[in-house]
């Protein structure tokens, strides 16, 4: 059997989700899309080339940014992630792609870093290995780098309520958007699946509850897309369906 030159390096499961990074998981969906072989190896964001997940080595040469990945993929591999798109589709799976990115992505980051009880549950634990009389200093600084990074992206600046208004309004118009439709475009997965799935997943896992979460259980096509993708690229996981699933 080949060995594949391709790793991948993303984090460990985690919150009920195959990797507790949208980008990382866009990244291995993607992979997945492409029908490239590849090896996943866990990592953390400080051993990272740009100090964030994901990245990859690809036969020796190193390339950072889930972007950039799949740009670095459809140029080596001769392959179209977006292929059968016309160019308004084109235009519009990247609007998308950046709504999910740098929109719906940091709301999600907020409920999970900086609301009390979920950064209780989640992200406080990935310091669960330093010395006990480390953690909460440990805790306190990546509380704070997080809160920085969303005071500086915008985002932070709002008041709970203002942001989950905000990820709301983004989610609805992903619902709009993907209608009846099996997938944003049509009857198979593009590009831009790969994220919207991964961040509305993110939202949607039953182990944080929030207002963002609230609102996509409320979009029964939502709920069914998620599930659907998740069948597909990660059949083995097993992903704990939201009520409104059955709705």
């Amino acid at each position: 059997m080949t060995t594949p030159q391709i790793t991948l390096y993303g984090c460990a499961p985690a919150f009920g989700l195959p990797d507790p990074s949208p980008f990382v998981t866009k990244t291995e969906v993607q992979l997945q899309m492409a029908n490239l072989p590849y090896r996943k190896v866990f990592a953390i964001p400080p051993e990272a080339p740009k100090g964030k997940l994901p990245w990859i080595e690809d036969a020796g040469e190193v390339v950072c940014d889930s972007t950039f990945i799949r740009a670095h993929l459809e140029r080596k591999y001769g392959i179209d992630l977006d292929a059968g798109l016309d160019a308004r589709q084109r235009a519009e799976a990247w609007a998308v792609e950046r709504l999910a990115e740098d929109h719906l992505y940091w709301a999600m980051v907020w409920f999970r870093w900086v609301d009390p009880a979920n950064f209780a549950k989640g992200p406080a634990h990935f310091v669960d290995a330093a010395p006990a009389a480390m953690r909460e200093r440990l805790r306190a600084d990546m509380q704070a780098a997080k809160q920085n990074e969303l005071h500086a992206q915008g985002l932070g600046r709002h008041s709970p309520e203002q942001i989950a208004a905000l990820g709301t309004r983004s989610i609805d118009a992903l619902a709009v958007l993907l209608g009846e439709r099996i997938h944003l475009f049509g009857d198979r997965p593009h590009a831009a699946d790969a994220i919207v799935f991964s961040v509305l997943a993110a939202i949607l896992t039953p182990f944080f509850d929030s207002p963002l979460r609230e609102a996509a259980g409320r979009h029964a096509n939502l709920v069914a897309y998620v599930a659907r993708i998740m069948q597909i690229y990660y059949p083995a996981h097993a992903w704990p369906q939201p009520q409104a699933a059955a709705a």
